[in-house]
């Protein structure tokens, strides 16, 4: 796309036009290439992190749950419905925008992208809205847990230390998202577990374990082969 770009532009520069048009024509080729590259960028990262996620499944003994989330936030991720189309089929969307005015909008045009791509919508912390939306299920932070699970859907729990992982798969979660496992923008400043202390957990925990915090396409590598059942992310699958 970036070369047969270039070329019309090099074609519009050869002939006889005014200054101000070939710097114009310039400024949009270099927008274009930037653009592209970007792009391609976004979705290498969401492929590599895909695969990843796969492998580790398949080594935990393939749970059948899906292997790669995205966890929107609402100021790491100010596009999740582009971000979520870029996706790869099975992957989760976690729809964590607490409080915001357009909550419930965003999460009707989440579901509708997330049945088009064949992706698990889950909202965070609200069964009543993920029930309005048709998503497939809800996903809890650590501190809003309930006591018990009710009703049907797939259900994912956050978790921060050994004694969550543990009242996790009491509650009966389908997979739980711990971390974070390296240093992260979150604002919930949890201090890292490191990968050995991470792996510990997510190899006693009695439940499918998704890796979470600071990963992205290059880091995320070593979780192979240590207990994980997948891998999440905010700002490696967010495109922005």
């Amino acid at each position: 796309c970036v070369c047969c770009f270039d070329t019309a532009i090099s074609a519009m520069l050869s002939g006889d036009r005014p200054a101000g048009f070939a710097a114009s024509a310039m400024r949009a080729s270099t927008l274009a290439r930037t653009a592209l590259i970007s792009e391609g960028v976004s979705m290498g990262s969401a492929t590599v992190l895909a695969a990843l996620a796969r492998r580790l499944n398949r080594d935990a003994g393939a749970p059948p749950v899906p292997a790669l989330y995205f966890f929107t936030d609402p100021e790491r991720t100010p596009n999740p419905l582009a971000a979520a189309a870029r996706l790869p089929r099975g992957s989760a969307v976690v729809y964590r925008h607490f409080g915001t005015s357009n909550r419930a909008r965003i999460a009707r045009s989440l579901a509708t992208i997330c049945r088009r791509h064949g992706l698990f919508l889950l909202i965070a912390a609200d069964p009543e809205l993920a029930r309005r939306v048709g998503a497939a299920g809800v996903h809890w932070p650590e501190r809003l847990l309930p006591a018990r699970r009710e009703g049907a859907g797939f259900v994912t729990a956050s978790a921060h230390c050994q004694s969550a992982v543990a009242r996790a798969a009491r509650f009966g979660v389908d997979a739980c998202v711990l971390g974070p496992v390296f240093k992260t923008a979150s604002a919930s400043g949890n201090f890292p577990l490191g990968l050995f202390r991470a792996s510990q957990l997510a190899r006693t925990s009695g439940v499918p374990v998704i890796a979470l915090g600071g990963l992205n396409a290059t880091n995320a590598r070593p979780l192979a082969g240590r207990g994980f059942a997948g891998l999440a992310a905010v700002e490696a699958l967010s495109g922005h």
